[in-house]
């Protein structure tokens, strides 16, 4: 039975420590192509790798303000004359995880977003035991990376690999601070490639290994065995978050992405193409009459969408993206949302049994939910979302509304679906918000459990 995600923050570290666990089935030939893997009285030692990398691990201490539960009992006078709090003030937490420094000269260091998430003060230890306060660049939820800085001199970074030319069956080494056991090194093999749907993250691309991760190695460095970056340590698969041999890490394809735009934005700023994907089966490659077996079959084409606008069709399946192959949808999907709004990409579909290419320029991604309709006071209090796509009534629906708020007051529930305004049919929020503008009355109609009802908004 799959057991659950675990993160892999830990407490703030109380001791150093170092381990180390070497390959047994390493040759001669392997140990003279990698510079840093070298030969001890005719057995391969790691050392020379460690000492290269571990400077440019580092412990990332966080504080953070959390809000207390709100308990009755803080509430009872008797409770509050024995010592208990008086209000459900937040208080101050403390964990840490792990960084890597990836530019000593900017002093970047790349951790996760879960690391530092709601953190008011972080506190970088370096290897040689200094101190320095960092500051939050970006952070991304979606991927689970942040990007830190720091100021600080003599610092050692690691070089960034190449992702694209590993295999499973390569070695590697994970650096990090498990249970806050500083410099903590552990080996073994990349298990998995493009591991998705794991429901970690928004956006999944992990590298597997079974280098051992726990609590306390987020954010630290997987190494392969030239002293190169190759993923980012974030999540564990285990009984009760302890490791059982199976790890995932960001791969640096998708950090070096991500990193690019929090230093340019702050932020990651996703586009869309517009299309809704599935996976190329077998089945579904025989009843489009294609030879392929890896790619995303375009299953629908939105109204007005830069793929509509470049020629896509319903059907389509996109083999290549800017020449690379596409092992699925999520591999379209990844490489799609780690792009800047305005990059033109080339997609190679294969349609009625011909190759053909598309370019496609990345667009904004359509709005989704609006929480304060700037023209309309009497709809305060109401949050507004797109209706999901298999939804059997299509329109917006209102997400939620504060009882006693003006608009609770005109009459909107939460769950009611508008299917137009004055006549107009909407089908998302942009178009509801358009529909809305200005000062004219406005006539919802809305679905509410299966019934036609109309509000009539002023």
């Amino acid at each position: 039975m799959m057991k659950p995600f675990h993160r892999t923050t830990a407490a703030i570290a109380v001791a150093l420590a170092v381990g180390l666990a070497i390959p047994v089935a390493i040759t001669h030939t392997d140990a003279a192509q990698s510079p840093l893997l070298t030969m001890r009285d005719g057995i391969p030692s790691l050392a020379p790798l460690v000492d290269r990398v571990a400077p440019a691990v580092v412990n990332v201490g966080v504080k953070a303000k959390v809000d207390m539960a709100n308990n009755p009992l803080f509430n009872d006078p008797l409770f509050r004359f024995f010592g208990g709090p008086r209000d459900n003030a937040p208080q101050e937490r403390a964990s840490s995880g792990s960084g890597v420094i990836v530019d000593a000269k900017e002093g970047y260091v790349i951790t996760n977003h879960h690391v530092v998430d709601g953190a008011t003060e972080i506190t970088i230890r370096l290897k040689d035991r200094r101190e320095v306060s960092a500051e939050v660049i970006g952070s991304d939820e979606g991927t689970d990376i942040a990007l830190l800085k720091i100021e600080a001199d003599n610092l050692i970074d690691i070089p960034i690999g190449d992702t694209q030319s590993m295999s499973v069956g390569d070695y590697v080494i994970a650096v990090g601070n498990p249970f806050g056991l500083a410099d903590t090194v552990t080996t073994g093999i990349i298990s998995a490639l493009g591991r998705s749907r794991l429901n970690i993250e928004g956006w999944e691309d992990f590298i597997q290994t079974d280098a051992a991760i726990n609590p306390g190695n987020s954010g630290g460095a997987l190494v392969n065995l030239r002293g190169e970056l190759i993923g980012i340590n974030t999540a564990i698969l285990g009984p009760n978050g302890g490791n059982v041999g199976i790890g995932f890490a960001v791969p640096t394809t998708m950090v070096k992405a991500v990193m690019a735009q929090l230093i340019e934005y702050g932020e990651v700023r996703r586009g869309q193409i517009g299309i809704i994907i599935g996976d190329l089966t077998p089945e579904l490659a025989q009843s489009l009459g294609v030879d392929e077996t890896q790619g995303a079959v375009v299953s629908r084409v939105q109204p007005g969408s830069p793929a509509e606008e470049a020629g896509l069709k319903t059907g389509d399946v996109v083999t290549q993206f800017n020449g690379t192959d596409l092992q699925g949808s999520n591999d379209l999907r990844n490489r799609v949302g780690l792009l800047t709004i305005g990059t033109t990409v080339k997609l190679t579909v294969v349609r009625d049994g011909k190759v053909r290419n598309i370019n496609v320029t990345i667009g904004k991604p359509a709005q989704q939910t609006v929480e304060r309709m700037q023209d309309r006071p009497s709809l305060a209090g109401a949050n507004f979302s797109n209706t999901e796509s298999d939804a059997p009534v299509k329109g917006v629906v209102v997400s939620g509304v504060e009882r006693g708020s003006p608009a609770y007051q005109v009459g909107l529930r939460t769950g009611d679906v508008i299917v137009s305004v004055n006549r107009q049919d909407i089908s998302n929020v942009e178009e509801f918000t358009e529909a809305m503008s200005g000062d004219k009355q406005a006539a919802l109609f809305i679905n509410r459990n299966g019934e036609d009802i109309l509000i009539v908004v002023r």
